[in-house]
């Protein structure tokens, strides 16, 4: 592996005064020496021997066996750290292949269901993983490693490497793991690096056909079927497999078009598990300006509500964009919830309590839902096929619903 003859070096990362839990590289390959390494770490004392073997060992992995290597280290973990050298290297025009990837963490084993709560999905930046090592403290539902929006063009291929290695690597306290990819050819390839690393949920932005979700919903098999991907080594054993499970979808409908072809959206792999709706293209595309009030965006988000619900998947709504009223935060959750949504997005973590507590059933509802659960579960031990509450027969819908606020009330610690 030689490096392209016209770049003499290469830059990756991120430094200064208020960079942490990151690091900065620069790498000038020599035609010989070996490894030159210059590190400067703000915990040089405690682990800077144990830096510079984790460079050693990651540039001779990626076939660099001679260069000057510049790195200042902000605290950042092992995983960020392979990030940025390999993301150098790439940058260098050197073909690595898969690269060089941290093993499973311990934590980072579990799985999800298609069925689990999605009240709250906290967006972090792809290229900031700093905000990715305490995320699950904060005890979201999911997390989405965002490679989208808020990572800027120029960093869209170090935000790859920083979350494929995140997923391997971080513990989120069981919170789902997302990763929105990019529109188009770029969502594609963003997918190499994601599908074989530990990733629950794709999320798939600016929907407009069912033809953007087969796309990625058959490319994510193509990597499957290649790497042979049946099985993988569990993260805490050396010997151990455990069956891989399906990777889900939630397309996001940001437009006019997609709003309108919602239905056939949530139809269109049945590996979709949610759809959602995101307001601030949406209210631009049709030409609007967004509020809190939401009433310019009502019928679009009861369109959503009724394709998902129609599909048989969950309904999730747009974030909430200002983190400083919670006030109107929990307004705008109590309407989503009222629209028969089941979820929000979250873009800081403080918008995660309320987001919670808002979605948590009220105490009517609580009893209500009890009385049909008790209701239903009487008829089955008298092998009854009705269920009636009272002088009302309960259908088997109204049914699934109470049971799935009496699970809810006990997630948000409600039940007495």
């Amino acid at each position: 592996m030689t490096p392209d003859s016209n770049i003499l070096s290469s830059e990756a990362g991120r430094r200064g005064e208020d960079v942490r839990s990151d690091c900065w590289v620069r790498l000038a390959p020599t035609d010989s020496g070996g490894i030159e390494l210059d590190l400067k770490s703000k915990v040089e004392s405690m682990y800077g021997e144990s830096i510079r073997a984790q460079v050693a060992d990651e540039l001779a992995a990626l076939g660099v066996g001679n260069a000057k290597v510049e790195i200042e280290d902000a605290g950042a973990l092992p995983f960020v750290l392979m990030a940025r050298v390999e993301c150098a290297v790439r940058r260098l025009g050197v073909d690595v292949g898969d690269g060089y990837v941290p093993d499973f963490a311990v934590g980072t084993e579990y799985g999800t269901e298609r069925e689990r709560f999605r009240r709250s999905r906290l967006y972090l930046p792809g290229n900031e993983p700093k905000f990715m090592l305490n995320a699950g403290l904060h005890g979201p539902d999911g997390v989405i490693l965002d490679l989208e929006d808020s990572v800027a063009a120029s960093e869209k291929d170090a935000a790859r490497l920083v979350v494929r290695n995140a997923l391997r690597s971080v513990d989120f306290k069981g919170a789902e793991r997302m990763v929105r990819i990019n529109q188009g050819e770029m969502g594609l390839e963003d997918l190499d690096y994601i599908v074989l690393h530990n990733v629950h949920v794709v999320v798939i932005p600016k929907v407009e056909s069912p033809e953007q979700v087969q796309q990625i919903d058959a490319r994510i098999q193509d990597i499957q079927g290649a790497a042979g991907f049946s099985l993988r080594e569990s993260a805490t054993t050396n010997d151990s497999e455990t069956p891989e499970q399906p990777i889900y979808l939630m397309p996001i409908v940001e437009s006019a078009l997609g709003v309108i072809r919602a239905y056939e959206i949530a139809t269109s792999s049945p590996n979709i598990c949610a759809i959602t709706i995101g307001l601030e293209d949406y209210t631009a595309d049709i030409g609007t300006e967004r509020t809190d009030y939401g009433r310019e965006s009502f019928w679009a988000r009861s369109q959503v509500v009724n394709a998902a619900r129609a599909a048989g998947v969950q309904p999730i709504d747009s974030v909430f964009s200002d983190v400083s009223d919670m006030g109107a935060l929990r307004e705008s959750v109590l309407e989503a919830k009222g629209l028969g949504f089941d979820g929000k997005g979250c873009i800081h973590p403080r918008q995660i309590a309320v987001v919670h507590e808002a979605f948590a059933p009220t105490k009517s509802e609580l009893e209500k839902a009890r009385r049909i659960v008790a209701a239903f579960e009487e008829a089955q031990k008298k092998g009854l096929a009705a269920v009636s509450l009272g002088s009302k027969m309960i259908d088997p819908p109204v049914v699934k619903r109470a049971q799935r606020v009496v699970r809810l009330a006990w997630t948000t610690r409600m039940v007495q």
